[in-house]
């Protein structure tokens, strides 16, 4: 039964995450790493909730506002729990909303997670966001 309670509270984790990045609530979303997380993926590489804030107001913020217009999606996740620790494969979906109200997909990717269950709960202590469709190396970045 706990693993199951564990795999819900990730999932709860995963769709917190994806709220807040569409809210553009960056304090929000960095809360949800471990003080030593590494966050990588096309925008660049941070470690620890301050970098990780600090990265999505330096490559995010210089974009008008678009939270009416943004929806990431978390699609097919497999998630292993090993007492207090987690690793998880998933896949992310990026669509936003056309100037005539259609829904555009713009990206398609996928998540390589490392999670550790704290006090406050689960939090990701590594998350690899790789863009898979349009292909972006990470070369030199993780």
């Amino acid at each position: 039964l706990q693993i199951l309670e564990d795999k819900e509270a990730i999932w709860n984790l995963f769709m917190t995450y994806k709220r807040h990045l569409d809210a553009r609530d960056f304090k929000a979303y960095a809360s949800l790493f471990t003080d030593d997380a590494v966050w990588g993926g096309n925008l660049g590489k941070a470690i620890g909730p301050k970098e990780i804030e600090e990265l999505l107001i330096r490559t995010l913020e210089v974009y008008p506002s678009d939270r009416e217009r943004t929806h990431h999606l978390v699609l097919n996740p497999v998630i292993t729990v090993d007492g207090d620790t987690a690793k998880a494969k998933s896949n992310w979906g990026f669509i936003t909303r056309s100037e005539t109200d259609a829904p555009v997909f713009e990206m398609l990717g996928r998540y390589s997670d490392e999670l550790r269950r704290t006090p406050d709960g689960w939090k990701f202590s590594r998350r690899i966001a790789y863009s898979d469709i349009p292909y972006i190396s990470l070369e030199g970045i993780i």
